[in-house]
């Protein structure tokens, strides 16, 4: 494509024109041919390679100032030009697809999953980005963010409309609200979930984290929100399109009554428009009936009939590394779940405390290099729920595993709950599994679908479900 096309919209102009074949926002990727956009980020900023990718042979070097380089083009603000531009390189695909984001600090993957169930149901095929994997219909592909960087967005987007997909359901992080890594995308509908203690350590505190997810109001065309938040109560009086609220405590469009919670699903009566149905929904828990009620809105924002809406909630079997149960065949449960802040680790906790038979066995551990409040945060919400906790890693990345434990423990002072300090995670959840009771529940909190653990700078193979298979045969 040619540089003055690719342009379009960015606000920018080439004093010269050239063939584009490819665009980079790493120096590293430079070369003939592609043009390299200048992004400020949290750790770097990409003006101070750009003679770098330059030397490289970019074609263009995309910048928000002069940097006295021949082939540069000067445009206005450079993270929203990328997405401009990738949205051109692959001929505006969002165009041509029904577009329905999430976001919210937690259950934007169980809602994506459920309202693409139900499209499916209802004999859409569906597209969707998220935090455990992207999916092109039935084929699956490798996630990287939760909502990937601009170029391989519309890539998505294009391999979507290619396939026949009339939907993409996505995940949208504030992280790439934030940095306009989604570009000129509009939604249909977007799903506001709740607003939670998370990423503080990049958003600095609660008003610029819910600043950045107050975004995507801004650029959809109906809304569902969560009353039962504070910051989805404040939504409800700021947003300019047509909304459905949903809440378990206050009067809202879409609700739940009659609700008896079970150790793996939960039966209620799902009231919505002033129509009942009852729904056997096959994962556990009151946040679990809230998701439900999400992705009930949203359906119904896009048309979708409440019979088909219900059909397909009873027929969901669970979304990995959600409130996941690991078999065993003994007579105790293993669950894995991403919870990895306090208010979800509380929520899980609390949900699985109603129905357990033995002890509730907790494990987690604290991200290294992130918000490093929240640590001893998550040990009070483990210790006010659970009956036993093993304190462990999880993703320690640059810093001393020791070190996040050590910052964790000062939350369980004052509470009486016993508990065990194992810094290597497989040894971990091994000693949990070796010294499980009948009757008992352990839950192994932060991991979820992850199937690695981050040391250092590097990736390396840990999936819980191998682990627990490794423990449970150690035991034979």
């Amino acid at each position: 494509m040619r540089l003055k096309q690719l342009l379009e919209g960015t606000g920018g102009s080439a004093g010269f024109d050239c063939e584009i074949t490819g665009i980079v926002n790493d120096s590293r990727k430079a070369g003939p041919g592609r043009a390299f956009v200048c992004i400020r980020g949290a750790q770097t900023d990409g003006h101070r390679f750009a003679a770098k990718a330059a030397e490289q042979g970019a074609a263009a070097i995309i910048c928000e100032e002069d940097l006295g380089l021949p082939c540069q083009v000067i445009v206005p603000d450079t993270h929203l030009a990328y997405g401009r531009m990738a949205a051109n390189f692959y001929g505006n695909p969002a165009g041509r697809l029904r577009l329905v984001g999430v976001t919210g600090t937690k259950g934007k993957t169980t809602i994506t999953n459920l309202i693409k169930t139900i499209l499916v149901h209802s004999g859409q095929k569906v597209g969707l980005i998220g935090t455990v994997q992207n999916e092109i219909g039935d084929e699956i592909i490798h996630a990287e963010n939760t909502t990937p960087d601009a170029m391989e967005l519309e890539s998505l987007y294009a391999r979507m409309v290619e396939t026949g997909c009339s939907y993409c359901v996505m995940e949208v992080s504030s992280h790439a609200l934030d940095q306009h890594r989604i570009g000129d995308s509009h939604y249909e509908t977007a799903v506001f979930t709740n607003l939670t203690h998370e990423h503080l350590d990049y958003h600095g505190d609660m008003e610029h984290y819910f600043a950045a997810k107050e975004k995507l109001f801004s650029i959809c065309d109906s809304a569902v929100l969560n009353l039962d938040d504070p910051y989805g109560r404040r939504l409800a009086e700021t947003v300019q399109v047509p909304f459905l609220t949903f809440s378990l405590e206050r009067e809202a469009d879409l609700t739940a009554r009659d609700i008896v919670c079970h150790a793996d699903s939960v039966d209620f009566v799902l009231c919505a428009r002033g129509v009942e149905s009852r729904l056997h929904f096959n994962m556990p828990g009151l946040f679990s009936v809230k998701n439900a009620l999400a992705a009930a809105g949203a359906c119904l924002q896009l048309g979708v009939c409440l019979d088909h809406i219900i059909s397909a909630l009873a027929s969901v079997q669970g979304v990995r590394g959600r409130i996941e149960i690991i078999p065993t065949g003994r007579n105790f449960t293993v669950i894995t779940d991403y919870a990895h802040s306090p208010d979800s680790l509380e929520n899980v906790l609390s949900a699985l405390k109603e129905t357990v038979k033995g002890r509730l066995v907790a494990l987690f551990g604290c991200g290294g290099d992130r918000d490093r409040t929240k640590r001893p945060l998550m040990a009070a919400a483990a210790a006010r729920h659970a009956d036993h906790l093993i304190i462990t890693s999880d993703n320690p990345r640059t810093e001393d595993p020791q070190a996040i434990i050590d910052e964790i423990l000062p939350g369980l002072e004052g509470c009486r709950i016993s508990y065990d300090v194992i810094v290597n995670r497989r040894e971990a959840i091994h000693f949990a599994v070796k010294n499980a009771q009948p009757g008992d529940t352990i839950v192994l909190a932060g991991k979820g679908h992850e199937d690695y653990q981050i040391i250092g700078h590097e990736k390396f193979h840990f999936d819980e479900r191998e682990v627990v298979a490794e423990a449970l045969a150690d035991m034979q």
